[in-house]
């Protein structure tokens, strides 16, 4: 991103103007400014800003001083995948912005935005102690900022809603946010709509989002192409546990017992993943597979003891084009293709005393994974 940089400067004051500003006018300012300075995490350099005008007034800074910004969103509730695209901002950035704000028209109608897990007092610990390893590595850019605004900043026209046909300004990107996690047309809507008011904001060189929100990034990318938007979007690796199951911040409504049946869809994928190593590019021939191992997780819960199983529902498995996420037959060897799938965890059954049952007393939890199918072919 390039910006015309003026040969030269108009004198701020001319002699005239000069001859009415005491040194009193001056330390006044000053005051003022200070006292009106963007808060900081504790013990860090790390800025918090709530509000657009000082963020922007933040930003101006580092156009004038060349220096890149790297924004990661999110919507707190931070783990080690949100860590791992903040490292990566910041070894190609100057400078990284992290997000926080918990979107309400992202919301389904029926999920309920208010259990959504809140740890700003974790979040920024975690923020801390990775600035303080980037910190160590000199070669790093480092964090500059928290922006973490209210909804009035973020949606001035008033109070944001959860239903599609809100009032205020919205950005909606078809087909592919119509598709899979989009069906009624919500979810993306408000996903697209609050990365377009933070990507005006921030005005990033860069913004990083995780892999294992595949159609997310899909959608991000079509819409910085579609509006000719001066930001490059960077992928980050899916990071997951050490038994493969992907890192989400929803993951904390688990408990033990689901936690240990979790890694099913994970399963699923990697049969179908397989299937493709092995020389299979039909639907039938890669899902098929997949989907029969589904049955037999299930059917294998359903034989123990109500306390003991863990039910699920399997939302889709999907096979997709790579570019617009439409459903495949065959994939085309030159541009592979993305394998993902959704599965609910319902609540336990036959819950016993004192057993773990997650954050708010184990809700449903929706899991989403994917693995992408790399071309074999130029």
């Amino acid at each position: 991103m390039s910006f015309p940089m003026r040969r030269s400067v108009v004198p701020l004051f001319d002699s005239s103007t000069r001859a009415y500003c005491s040194p009193r006018m001056f330390s006044t300012a000053s005051a003022l400014l200070h006292r009106v300075a963007s808060p900081t995490i504790p013990s860090t350099s790390i800025k918090i800003f709530r509000d657009v005008p000082a963020l922007r007034q933040w930003r101006r800074k580092q156009l004038i001083d060349y220096r890149t910004v790297g924004l990661v969103p999110t919507m707190g509730a931070l783990h080690e995948g949100h860590l791992s695209l903040i490292r990566l901002a910041a070894a190609e950035n100057s400078n990284v912005i992290v997000s926080i704000y918990v979107n309400p028209t992202q919301f389904g109608v029926h999920e309920d935005l208010d259990s959504y897990p809140k740890t700003w007092e974790k979040d920024c610990k975690m923020l801390k102690d990775l600035d303080m390893e980037l910190a160590d590595n000199g070669n790093m850019g480092k964090i500059a900022a928290v922006f973490a605004p209210t909804s009035d900043t973020m949606y001035p026209s008033g109070p944001p809603s959860q239903e599609v046909k809100a009032k205020g300004s919205f950005v909606t990107i078809t087909p592919v946010g119509e598709l899979l996690e989009g069906p009624a047309g919500q979810h993306f809507q408000g996903v697209a709509t609050v990365c377009m008011k933070l990507f005006n904001i921030v005005m990033p060189e860069k913004v990083y989002f995780g892999q294992k929100d595949v159609q997310q990034t899909v959608v991000i990318k079509k819409m910085v192409r579609d509006f000719c938007m001066d930001t490059k979007v960077v992928i980050g690796d899916t990071q997951r546990e050490h038994d493969g199951l992907a890192l989400s911040s929803r993951n904390v409504y688990l408990g033990k017992r689901r936690r240990n049946i979790a890694t099913a869809l994970f399963k699923v994928l990697k049969v179908a993943e397989q299937g493709y190593k092995f020389g299979h590019r039909s639907r039938d021939e890669l899902l098929g597979p997949a989907l029969e191992l589904a049955k037999l997780l299930l059917m294998e819960q359903y034989q123990l003891k109500p306390e003991e199983r863990v039910r699920f529902e399997v939302d889709y498995i999907s096979l997709a084009d790579p570019m617009t996420m439409e459903e495949i037959q065959e994939v085309d060897e030159t541009k592979g293709a993305i394998l993902s799938g959704a599965i609910k965890m319902l609540p336990v059954e036959a819950p016993q005393p004192g057993e773990d049952l997650g954050l708010s007393d184990g809700p449903p939890v929706r899991l989403i994974d994917n693995i992408i199918l790399k071309p074999v072919k130029l």
